[in-house]
């Protein structure tokens, strides 16, 4: 079985060191940058399961070294930043970031955050990991409507959803939009694929989350998933200002109809 890898992106040697020792100390394989130049490069180089990137650092800033790692890689990325504030989060999600731990940081929840990450990823990449071959009962049900499902004509081996102008690709994890392909994260990739295979069925915040992230729902996970879906509708909606493939069903939650 191939290690587990994480990448710490840290100006700060004494941060890098401890996440180094607390993630090293649950068997993943830990290589260390600096700065986002040097991030890059390892990047460039070696395959990772997940980035933990800060965000104030010299050089290209978190935000900047993110938006470069997304043309390279779709590994999950967890924000480590003592910025807390609403507007940081939000252009830290739409930089393309997957979560997001406010510094000072509880030992236990960086080591769960980035496990549940690494799972989600490894799992929906296909790794044979143990214990991670299974999505949990509110995760996507490919077959929970059939028209909106096919087959590629070119390939049928690849699993196909159609939903309005957009081509699902459930093999390959790729969206196309009247012909043109996407450049989603896997947490908008998954978000939407759950929706449109669960077509009708309304997802409270809770519900998404704990789909998606793969790990219990906790307080603030609203403002994640709200973020997340803003970001995913304005790739996939002609006016993401007047969503008509994303709805939202007020006091509930969203759905795909």
């Amino acid at each position: 079985m191939d290690k587990t890898c994480i990448l710490i992106v840290d100006d700060n040697p004494e941060i890098r060191e401890i996440i180094n020792v607390l993630l090293g100390g649950e068997g993943f394989e830990v290589s260390e940058a600096e700065n986002g130049a040097q991030a890059l490069t390892l990047i460039e180089q070696q395959d990772f399961d997940l980035i933990i990137l800060d965000i104030m650092m010299p050089g290209p800033n978190g935000y900047q070294t993110c938006r470069k790692i997304r043309e390279l890689s779709n590994a999950p990325i967890l924000f480590l930043s003592a910025r807390t504030k609403e507007s940081d989060k939000t252009l830290g999600f739409s930089s393309g970031g997957d979560d997001y731990l406010a510094k000072p940081f509880s030992y236990n929840e960086l080591i769960s955050r980035s496990k549940a990450l690494i799972r989600r990823y490894q799992v929906y990449k296909g790794k044979n990991e143990s214990g991670n071959q299974s999505i949990n009962s509110t995760s996507v049900n490919p077959t929970a409507d059939p028209i909106a499902s096919t087959s590629n004509a070119s390939d049928s081996r690849h699993r196909i959803l159609l939903f309005h102008d957009l081509e699902i690709n459930q093999t390959v994890r790729e969206v196309h939009k009247n012909g043109q392909l996407l450049d989603l994260t896997e947490t908008e990739y998954s978000m939407l694929e759950l929706l449109v295979a669960n077509r009708h069925q309304t997802f409270s915040a809770q519900r998404l989350f704990e789909s998606v992230w793969q790990e219990p729902y906790y307080y603030g996970a609203n403002n994640t998933v709200t973020v997340h879906i803003r970001n995913l509708r304005s790739k996939v909606e002609d006016n993401p200002g007047n969503p008509e493939l994303i709805k939202t069903v007020w006091g509930k939650g969203y759905r795909c109809d």
